[in-house]
């Protein structure tokens, strides 16, 4: 009897227990449908997937279309989530421009100056992380110089200088834009020497140490003139560069009031011999005071000036030192004079035999002190007066 009351249950708690599990169901249905079915929230990707990889983003350096390009401008292509897979550059002949791929594949480098007045057109593919390919295309134009300017140099390659010899640049054309031009005019030394660019007018700028080059210095001078705007439409036709040495150092000390010309050389006093400087009571006579630079050597030259009833004279073992016409050479007729007395037009007069031994000890670059003479070296002499500046006047000149 007890066993069989305690298994009954009434049929209204029957009904309560089904409505709460029901109730229980239809709470938990709820919570699902919060986030509508097939909506992403936090991902582009359904759950469970890798978003997809972008596709192959392309620049263009200049930008197609553009014009005026330097044709030593940096030109290359840039990939982005992605490689190159080919690639060419143009001119329009259809020649292709020697380039570099990056390692990576990712970029692609002119290695070349290019043209002027030429347009320049890509071709080629990128692969994009996306696995799908995409054109490379497009084009561009260098700039078209109204004129070109080229220059010449007063230095060769593998030569061995004086320790005075500055570097000319001399321009076929007036240089308006001169800050530019000198900006790419480096000048390099294996011994740390301080210098700097002079613009002496406007088509030549020199080079000079603040002192003398330390002897053995090997100089490398570099003018990357092609593409430089050179101002009013003007570019640079041709780079130029150069490598030379310095040699021993060789100092003349010329005193016209002692009648002696001294050599120096590496320090020690190797030759005085007697001279004859220029006519001081004549100033178109008198040779001029200040560091003059060795030029050139002649074994024989022919002197000739109207003004002074002269023609074709003829010298021995003449080595010019300015571009004033002063030379040191032999000259036999005013031996009397050497020592003695200044009797010349300008130049440094030496017995025959002892100009043949300065002669050959002469070197392109060497300095020639002189002193004592009521006259100036200076610009109107020409090259190279660039030692009659002080530091400061020589800074003065620089264009930067």
């Amino acid at each position: 009897m007890g066993g069989r009351w305690s298994r009954w249950v009434p049929r209204a708690a029957l009904a309560i227990g089904i409505v709460a599990v029901l109730g229980m169901t239809a709470c938990s249905s709820g919570d699902d449908a919060a986030s509508p079915r097939g909506t992403q929230t936090s991902s582009d990707a359904p759950a469970g997937q890798a978003a997809p990889k972008p596709p192959a983003k392309i620049t263009l350096e200049p930008v197609s279309g553009a014009a005026d390009v330097s044709p030593v401008a940096p030109v290359k292509v840039s990939v982005a989530d992605g490689t190159i897979e080919e690639l060419t550059l143009t001119n329009p002949t259809g020649k292709q421009v020697i380039g570099e791929l990056s390692a990576d594949r990712t970029s692609w480098s002119v290695g070349e100056p290019l043209g002027y007045g030429k347009t320049y057109t890509w071709a080629g593919t990128a692969r994009g992380t996306d696995g799908r390919t995409a054109p490379i295309s497009g084009s561009f134009t260098t700039v078209t110089p109204a004129r070109q300017v080229d220059a010449s140099l007063n230095v060769g390659d593998g030569r061995t200088y004086g320790i005075a010899m500055p570097i000319a640049v001399k321009f076929d054309r007036a240089v308006t834009d001169k800050a530019a031009v000198q900006k790419v005019m480096t000048v390099t030394t294996s011994v740390p020497t301080e210098g700097a660019w002079a613009w002496l007018d406007d088509r030549t700028a020199h080079w000079r140490p603040k002192t003398y080059w330390a002897p053995g210095t090997k100089v490398n001078m570099v003018a990357k003139l092609y593409g430089t705007p050179f101002g009013d439409g003007t570019y640079g036709a041709e780079d130029r560069t150069v490598h030379f040495t310095i040699g021993r150092s060789q100092i003349v000390k010329a005193d016209t009031r002692t009648h002696r010309l001294v050599v120096i050389r590496d320090g020690v006093q190797v030759a005085d011999f007697p001279a004859s400087y220029g006519l001081e009571s004549d100033p178109g006579r008198v040779t001029h005071s200040g560091t003059h630079v060795v030029m050139s050597k002649h074994e024989s030259y022919s002197m000739t000036n109207p003004k002074y009833n002269y023609e074709n004279v003829v010298v021995p073992w003449a080595v010019r030192i300015s571009n004033n016409g002063e030379f040191i050479h032999g000259y036999a007729p005013s031996i009397w004079a050497q020592g003695k007395q200044n009797v010349s037009h300008g130049c440094v007069n030496l017995a025959p035999a002892n100009a043949k031994i300065y002669f050959d000890s002469a070197m392109t670059g060497d300095p020639v002190e002189v002193v004592g003479s009521t006259e100036q070296l200076g610009p109107e002499d020409g090259d190279y007066h660039d030692w009659a500046l002080t530091w400061d006047q020589w800074l003065g000149k620089s264009a930067v």
